[in-house]
């Protein structure tokens, strides 16, 4: 089912993304559904910014907290979920944000049909990814899977794992994967797409103080409570911004103050990764400069025009 009429909003984290959609969804009646990769995970409420149970209760949120840490989300399962949802939207608007690229790809490209890898495959090429010296792995892609090996950046090592696990398990290569996609489930012809982007030195100092806020709201003890589930460190919700630093400080290996200082700087440099991957991938989507006073507001009534 594809819906003629919705806003797909992108953004790198603490671009002032979600007070957006906050509002459009209370102009439009509408729906707000999570496009972002760690906002999904229950157990980490504050470290990802997640929105308030007070939005929440404002304006219907889907999407959000509803896996276990424990669970390895894909974005084949992310699709099924949001496929769920969209049936659920009856004449409601849905306004989709997140900071996930390959999520707002999926849904307006679709997304290929791969089958699950065997878990011994997994298993094998996390071992060797462990043992294996800095660009190893990439060097093998080129063999069996040429496209990804120039597509892919030699420390991506998720991305180049889940290349080769993929070939192992399938006999196939990942990019030969990809040539056959899905339907899109988001209609981009008749969709609103907004890229926020915003100064980099306000979105610098945005960062800090969000990050900052997150400790007081209890983001050292969610972070604590997170550690004591002794979950597989390869898992992706081991990788949420924050987390490993914070981790280490529950751990008593880093002062609270040298956790902090270094997960907004790993914070910055993950925004940066956004803003790079959106200036790429999304060249023909509107820019909004969230760091201009008023332009969120100006964009809110300029789109609510536009849906009527």
């Amino acid at each position: 089912m594809k819906y003629p009429r919705a806003v797909l909003i992108a953004g790198p984290t603490a671009s002032g993304k979600s007070a957006l959609a906050l509002e459009l969804a209370r102009r439009l009646d509408g729906v707000i559904l999570n496009a972002d990769s760690m906002q999904v995970y229950a157990e980490l409420r504050v470290l990802t910014a997640r929105p308030t149970v007070e939005d929440e209760a404002a304006v219907p949120h889907r999407l959000y907290g509803h896996v276990p840490c424990a669970d390895g989300y894909t974005v084949a399962t992310y699709l099924r979920h949001f496929r769920e949802a969209q049936r659920e939207l009856g004449r409601h608007i849905p306004v989709i944000v997140g900071g996930t690229g390959l999520y707002f790809n999926a849904l307006t490209q679709g997304l290929s049909d791969i089958p699950p890898v065997n878990d011994k495959v997994r298993a094998f090429w996390r071992e060797r990814a462990a043992d294996c010296r800095p660009g190893e792995l990439h060097r093998e892609l080129k063999a069996i899977d040429p496209a990804a090996f120039h597509r892919l950046d030699p420390h991506d090592l998720q991305r180049i794992i889940r290349a080769l696990e993929v070939y192992d398990s399938t006999g196939k290569s990942l990019s030969e994967w990809q040539e056959s996609r899905s339907a899109p489930l988001v209609d981009l012809a008749h969709a609103v797409r907004i890229v926020i982007s915003p100064d980099r030195t306000w979105l610098h100092e945005r960062i800090e103080r969000r990050f900052r806020a997150m400790i007081s709201d209890g983001g050292l003890d969610e972070a604590q409570a997170f550690g004591a589930l002794g979950l597989d460190p390869a898992l992706p919700a081991m990788k949420a911004i924050g987390v490993p630093e914070l981790l280490a400080a529950a751990r008593g290996q880093l002062s609270v103050d040298d956790a902090v200082d270094q997960a907004v700087v790993a914070t910055r440099q993950y925004a940066k990764r956004q803003e790079t991957w959106f200036r790429n991938q999304m060249p023909d989507w509107r820019r909004i400069d969230s760091s201009v006073a008023g332009n969120i507001l100006a964009a809110v009534e300029e789109i609510a025009q536009q849906m009527k």
